[in-house]
């Protein structure tokens, strides 16, 4: 449509704006001829001029139908893009690069991200997105001497990532210690969860690891299945 609209303003522009004085009718060239070619040559320069005038107003005012057409069907999307393209013609006073910035199709989808790698990293990386958002089944908890990570039947390991679903806190968990016998619901209520108030009551087991949210708290030493504890309200909140 763009194209088309150009080729009509150069037509009409080749035509009537590069008017050649010998393409005067012949009663005109025989007028030129005589004592008063001063006078006629100032009559075709008004009359050029004014033939200019007419293409230029012609021009625009094809323009402005163009943009009004456009205006109207146009999605809201890129209305907005026309707003701002207004804007600039207000500040530039360029019609031309408006009417050009219109006919250009607006670009709504959006490329997307391809991830790169090198092949010496694909194993990794593979390995990366296989575990982002699992979760443990079943969950379990260990002593010190059982690896940390995403818990499954055959990978038998000690979800490091727990959440109490009673008091909303993470439980954290400390290697090679142990839980005094004194604590009590109230300890872990005022001092969860800074470990500098809470170890005052742990005491050191090799072996061992102490588990903690801030309503409850256990001593693991070996592997455990986290539901043959029926009164934790822990689970995995995913890795």
């Amino acid at each position: 449509m763009a194209e088309g609209l150009d080729e009509l303003l150069d037509e009409v522009e080749s035509k009537f704006c590069t008017a050649d004085p010998f393409c005067l009718g012949e009663a005109e060239r025989c007028r030129g001829c005589g004592g008063g070619g001063g006078v006629l040559s100032a009559d075709w320069i008004r009359a050029e001029a004014e033939l200019h005038l007419r293409v230029n107003i012609l021009k625009l005012s094809l323009k402005v139908i163009v943009l009004q057409i456009i205006n109207d069907h146009v999605t809201s999307g890129y209305q907005e893009q026309l707003l701002i393209s207004t804007e600039t013609f207000k500040k530039e006073d360029d019609l031309d690069s408006l009417i050009n910035e219109i006919f250009e199709e607006p670009n709504f989808d959006k490329k997307p991200f391809k991830l790169k790698s090198k092949s010496s990293g694909n194993t990794s990386v593979r390995a990366s997105i296989q575990y982002l958002g699992k979760s443990c089944s079943p969950v379990y908890l260990g002593g010190s001497t059982v690896p940390c990570g995403v818990g499954t039947t055959t990978s038998q390991r000690a979800c490091d990532h727990l959440r109490c679903i009673s008091c909303d806190f993470c439980v954290v968990s400390y290697n090679d210690y142990m839980w005094d016998k004194s604590c009590d619901y109230l300890f872990f209520r005022n001092n969860m969860p800074e470990f500098q108030k809470l170890k005052i009551k742990l005491v050191k087991k090799k072996g061992t690891r102490a588990y903690a949210c801030q309503c409850s708290w256990r001593t693991i030493e070996e592997l455990t299945d986290l539901q043959t504890d029926h009164q934790l309200r822990w689970i995995c909140g995913k890795h």
